[in-house]
């Protein structure tokens, strides 16, 4: 036999051993199923496929439906929220610019020639290179 060969059998017999070890439970089947049923119970599982902790129940709300829908209605008519989708305080229609087209236009090549324009869809403050 070779040194390598005998270092592989010694190197495969050390993982044997230990790997045994590793596999050993401190608790029985029985105790674990009883702990499990106890969690079903308190419902302090967390659904497969969940991660993290598990989310409590929403507080219930001291409004009817009828009631919160009435105020969504309201709210939608008088553009107090804002379309799905959007983000920030909507604009009005009704708002007229105070400057010139040709400025707006000017303006616009200045910030895109420092590279201070936002890319389509992106909000926030520009990101500077």
């Amino acid at each position: 036999m070779t040194m390598k060969t005998v270092l592989s059998i010694i190197a495969a017999a050390a993982v044997a051993l230990l790997s045994t070890q590793s596999f050993a439970q401190d608790k029985a089947r029985a105790d674990v199923k009883a702990e499990t049923k106890d969690a079903v119970k308190k419902k302090e599982l967390i659904p497969a496929g969940e991660a993290g902790t598990p989310v409590k129940a929403a507080a219930k709300s001291d409004k009817a439906r009828a009631d919160v829908k009435a105020e969504t209605k309201t709210a939608n008519k008088t553009k107090e929220i804002t379309p799905a989708g959007e983000v920030g305080t909507p604009v009005a229609k009704d708002a007229k610019s105070t400057k010139v087209r040709a400025d707006v236009k000017a303006e616009t090549k200045d910030a895109a020639k420092k590279k201070e324009l936002l890319p389509a869809g992106e909000a926030g403050t520009p990101v500077k290179k």
